[in-house]
Protein backbone atom coordinates (compact mmCIF):
# COMPACT_ATOMS: atom_id res chain seq x y z
CA UNK A 1 0.00 0.00 0.00
CA UNK A 2 3.08 2.43 0.92
CA UNK A 3 4.41 1.50 -2.85
CA UNK A 4 1.01 2.50 -4.39
CA UNK A 5 0.86 5.90 -2.07
CA UNK A 6 4.16 6.70 -3.24
CA UNK A 7 3.74 6.28 -6.69
CA UNK A 8 0.43 8.23 -6.83
CA UNK A 9 2.00 10.98 -5.28
CA UNK A 10 4.69 11.02 -7.38
CA UNK A 11 2.57 10.95 -10.68
CA UNK A 12 0.47 13.81 -9.39
CA UNK A 13 3.00 15.93 -8.24
CA UNK A 14 4.71 15.87 -11.61
CA UNK A 15 1.39 16.02 -13.38
CA UNK A 16 1.06 19.35 -11.10
CA UNK A 17 4.05 20.85 -12.40
CA UNK A 18 3.75 20.33 -15.76
CA UNK A 19 0.32 22.22 -15.37
CA UNK A 20 -2.72 22.38 -18.27
CA UNK A 21 -2.40 18.50 -18.11
CA UNK A 22 -4.82 17.23 -20.74
CA UNK A 23 -5.08 13.76 -21.57
CA UNK A 24 -3.98 13.14 -24.52
CA UNK A 25 -1.93 10.49 -26.87
CA UNK A 26 0.89 12.70 -26.67
CA UNK A 27 1.35 13.14 -23.04
CA UNK A 28 4.09 10.62 -22.81
CA UNK A 29 6.29 12.90 -25.26
CA UNK A 30 4.53 16.55 -23.79
CA UNK A 31 6.03 15.33 -20.00
CA UNK A 32 9.03 14.11 -21.13
CA UNK A 33 9.98 17.67 -23.38
CA UNK A 34 8.44 19.80 -20.10
CA UNK A 35 9.85 18.15 -17.41
CA UNK A 36 12.92 19.42 -16.08
CA UNK A 37 15.80 18.05 -13.57
CA UNK A 38 14.23 20.63 -11.20
CA UNK A 39 10.65 19.48 -11.25
CA UNK A 40 11.81 15.67 -11.10
CA UNK A 41 13.34 16.89 -7.88
CA UNK A 42 10.67 19.06 -6.56
CA UNK A 43 8.29 15.58 -7.13
CA UNK A 44 10.89 13.77 -5.48
CA UNK A 45 11.06 15.45 -2.42
CA UNK A 46 7.28 15.99 -2.04
CA UNK A 47 7.06 12.46 -2.64
CA UNK A 48 9.31 11.73 0.11
CA UNK A 49 7.23 14.13 2.59
CA UNK A 50 4.27 13.17 2.13
CA UNK A 51 4.46 9.39 1.46
CA UNK A 52 7.65 7.93 3.10
CA UNK A 53 8.29 8.82 6.57
CA UNK A 54 8.21 4.83 7.40
CA UNK A 55 11.14 3.91 4.73
CA UNK A 56 13.20 7.13 5.28
CA UNK A 57 12.70 7.19 9.30
CA UNK A 58 12.73 3.11 10.30
CA UNK A 59 16.33 2.60 10.83
CA UNK A 60 17.74 3.27 14.47
CA UNK A 61 14.57 3.89 15.60
CA UNK A 62 14.27 6.60 14.39
CA UNK A 63 10.41 6.57 13.93
CA UNK A 64 9.08 3.72 12.31
CA UNK A 65 6.44 2.21 14.27
CA UNK A 66 2.96 1.82 14.07
CA UNK A 67 -0.01 2.15 15.50
CA UNK A 68 -2.61 -0.98 16.77
CA UNK A 69 -4.48 -1.70 13.90
CA UNK A 70 -1.46 -1.18 11.62
CA UNK A 71 -1.79 2.44 10.87
CA UNK A 72 1.43 4.34 10.23
CA UNK A 73 2.15 6.98 13.12
CA UNK A 74 2.73 10.69 12.63
CA UNK A 75 6.01 11.86 11.56
CA UNK A 76 8.17 12.27 15.10
CA UNK A 77 10.58 14.79 14.83
CA UNK A 78 13.09 12.20 14.09
CA UNK A 79 11.40 11.46 11.35
CA UNK A 80 11.07 14.71 9.85
CA UNK A 81 14.63 15.41 10.65
CA UNK A 82 15.67 12.47 8.20
CA UNK A 83 12.47 14.04 5.42
CA UNK A 84 14.18 17.38 5.43
CA UNK A 85 17.98 15.65 5.02
CA UNK A 86 16.81 13.64 1.89
CA UNK A 87 15.44 17.03 0.42
CA UNK A 88 18.67 18.29 1.19
CA UNK A 89 20.21 15.21 -0.74
CA UNK A 90 18.44 15.38 -3.62
CA UNK A 91 18.87 18.94 -4.28
CA UNK A 92 23.04 18.83 -4.04
CA UNK A 93 22.38 15.81 -6.28
CA UNK A 94 20.45 17.81 -9.14
CA UNK A 95 22.85 20.55 -8.50
CA UNK A 96 26.28 18.29 -9.08
CA UNK A 97 27.28 18.46 -5.26
CA UNK A 98 26.48 15.18 -4.03
CA UNK A 99 27.56 11.82 -5.47
CA UNK A 100 26.28 9.24 -3.19
CA UNK A 101 23.29 9.40 -0.50
CA UNK A 102 23.73 9.26 2.80
CA UNK A 103 19.84 9.18 4.13
CA UNK A 104 18.87 5.57 5.37
CA UNK A 105 16.62 3.56 3.71
CA UNK A 106 14.34 0.98 5.72
CA UNK A 107 13.57 -1.82 3.17
CA UNK A 108 11.98 -3.91 5.51
CA UNK A 109 8.63 -3.75 4.74
CA UNK A 110 8.98 -4.02 0.85
CA UNK A 111 8.66 -8.01 -0.79
CA UNK A 112 11.62 -9.99 -0.59
CA UNK A 113 12.60 -10.21 -4.37
CA UNK A 114 11.68 -6.64 -4.78
CA UNK A 115 14.04 -5.62 -1.54
CA UNK A 116 17.24 -7.66 -3.07
CA UNK A 117 16.65 -6.00 -6.78
CA UNK A 118 16.52 -2.80 -5.06
CA UNK A 119 19.89 -3.37 -2.89
CA UNK A 120 21.46 -4.73 -6.31
CA UNK A 121 20.74 -1.65 -8.37
CA UNK A 122 22.44 0.27 -5.39
CA UNK A 123 25.42 -1.51 -5.87
CA UNK A 124 25.60 0.16 -9.23
CA UNK A 125 28.16 3.07 -9.06
CA UNK A 126 27.34 6.85 -9.62
CA UNK A 127 27.24 7.57 -13.56
CA UNK A 128 27.53 3.77 -14.03
CA UNK A 129 24.85 1.69 -15.89
CA UNK A 130 23.84 -1.79 -15.66
CA UNK A 131 21.63 -4.23 -17.59
CA UNK A 132 18.57 -5.89 -15.93
CA UNK A 133 19.62 -9.21 -16.81
CA UNK A 134 22.78 -8.29 -14.33
CA UNK A 135 20.84 -7.38 -11.73
CA UNK A 136 18.80 -10.55 -12.02
CA UNK A 137 22.00 -12.78 -12.51
CA UNK A 138 23.23 -10.74 -8.90
CA UNK A 139 20.23 -12.03 -7.14
CA UNK A 140 20.54 -15.48 -8.01
CA UNK A 141 17.55 -15.15 -10.36
CA UNK A 142 19.20 -14.84 -13.76
CA UNK A 143 15.79 -15.57 -16.08
CA UNK A 144 13.66 -12.83 -14.18
CA UNK A 145 14.71 -10.15 -15.95
CA UNK A 146 10.83 -9.07 -16.32
CA UNK A 147 10.45 -9.33 -12.95
CA UNK A 148 13.36 -7.17 -12.21
CA UNK A 149 12.22 -4.65 -14.37
CA UNK A 150 8.37 -4.71 -12.40
CA UNK A 151 10.30 -4.74 -9.27
CA UNK A 152 12.32 -1.31 -10.49
CA UNK A 153 9.15 0.02 -11.62
CA UNK A 154 7.71 0.06 -8.46
CA UNK A 155 10.78 1.73 -6.41
CA UNK A 156 9.66 3.15 -3.30
CA UNK A 157 12.28 5.80 -3.36
CA UNK A 158 13.53 6.92 -6.47
CA UNK A 159 16.86 8.86 -7.13
CA UNK A 160 17.89 7.26 -3.37
CA UNK A 161 17.57 3.63 -4.59
CA UNK A 162 19.13 4.54 -8.10
CA UNK A 163 17.09 2.58 -10.30
CA UNK A 164 17.60 5.05 -13.19
CA UNK A 165 20.84 3.32 -13.34
CA UNK A 166 19.70 -0.07 -14.57
CA UNK A 167 19.39 -0.30 -18.77
CA UNK A 168 18.23 -2.95 -21.25
CA UNK A 169 20.81 -5.29 -22.65
CA UNK A 170 20.95 -3.85 -25.72
CA UNK A 171 21.82 -0.28 -25.07
CA UNK A 172 18.67 1.37 -24.26
CA UNK A 173 17.46 2.94 -21.46
CA UNK A 174 14.34 0.91 -20.59
CA UNK A 175 11.67 2.67 -18.33
CA UNK A 176 11.41 4.74 -15.85
CA UNK A 177 8.67 6.14 -14.03
CA UNK A 178 9.34 9.87 -15.56
CA UNK A 179 9.94 8.47 -18.27
CA UNK A 180 13.21 8.09 -20.90
CA UNK A 181 13.79 11.27 -21.28
CA UNK A 182 14.34 12.16 -17.65
CA UNK A 183 16.42 9.11 -17.13
CA UNK A 184 18.71 10.37 -19.92
CA UNK A 185 18.99 13.07 -18.52
CA UNK A 186 20.00 11.83 -14.90
CA UNK A 187 22.49 9.73 -16.90
CA UNK A 188 24.25 12.54 -17.88
CA UNK A 189 24.20 14.38 -14.63
CA UNK A 190 26.02 11.85 -13.31
CA UNK A 191 28.43 11.51 -16.04
CA UNK A 192 29.18 15.52 -15.93
CA UNK A 193 29.53 15.50 -11.74
CA UNK A 194 32.56 14.95 -10.13
CA UNK A 195 32.90 11.24 -7.81
CA UNK A 196 35.65 12.33 -5.90
CA UNK A 197 38.04 15.39 -4.73
CA UNK A 198 40.33 16.37 -1.91
CA UNK A 199 41.82 18.84 -0.41
CA UNK A 200 44.95 20.21 -0.64
CA UNK A 201 45.57 21.45 3.36
CA UNK A 202 44.26 17.94 4.80
CA UNK A 203 45.07 15.50 2.02
CA UNK A 204 42.36 13.68 2.15
CA UNK A 205 39.65 12.59 -0.55
CA UNK A 206 36.06 12.25 -0.12
CA UNK A 207 33.36 11.24 -2.05
CA UNK A 208 31.42 14.62 -3.75
CA UNK A 209 28.46 15.39 -1.08
CA UNK A 210 30.91 14.42 2.21
CA UNK A 211 30.05 16.58 5.26
CA UNK A 212 33.99 17.36 4.92
CA UNK A 213 33.94 18.05 1.51
CA UNK A 214 31.65 20.65 1.88
CA UNK A 215 33.89 22.43 4.29
CA UNK A 216 36.44 22.58 1.83
CA UNK A 217 37.59 25.82 0.12
CA UNK A 218 36.71 26.20 -3.12
CA UNK A 219 40.81 26.70 -3.84
CA UNK A 220 41.83 24.15 -1.93
CA UNK A 221 39.43 21.61 -4.17
CA UNK A 222 41.26 19.08 -6.60
CA UNK A 223 39.48 16.33 -8.95
CA UNK A 224 40.29 12.48 -8.54
CA UNK A 225 39.41 10.17 -11.03
CA UNK A 226 39.75 7.35 -8.77
CA UNK A 227 41.09 6.39 -4.67
CA UNK A 228 44.16 5.08 -6.34
CA UNK A 229 45.28 7.99 -8.12
CA UNK A 230 44.35 10.41 -4.94
CA UNK A 231 46.92 7.76 -2.67
CA UNK A 232 49.52 8.16 -5.64
CA UNK A 233 49.83 11.66 -4.94
CA UNK A 234 49.87 11.18 -1.16
CA UNK A 235 46.10 11.65 -0.34
CA UNK A 236 44.46 9.51 2.16
CA UNK A 237 40.87 7.94 1.89
CA UNK A 238 38.23 9.99 4.48
CA UNK A 239 37.06 7.64 7.22
CA UNK A 240 33.79 9.21 7.07
CA UNK A 241 32.13 8.67 3.79
CA UNK A 242 34.74 5.54 3.20
CA UNK A 243 35.55 6.77 -0.94
CA UNK A 244 37.73 3.45 -0.57
CA UNK A 245 35.09 1.33 -0.02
Amino acid sequence: MAQLVLSIVLLLTVFGLLGGWAFREDRRRRRARVLGLSGLAMAASVALALAHVPLLAGQGGAGAGQRAGGQDKPATAAARRLIERAREEIHEYFHGRRAFFQVPVDLRAVPDFQRRVLQAAGHIPFGEGRPYAWVASRIGHARAVRAVGTALGRNPVPLILPCHRVWRSDGGLGGYIFGAAVKNRLAALERTTPVLEGCTTTRIVCRVGCMHSRRMRPENRVVFASVEDARSVGYRPCTLCHPAA
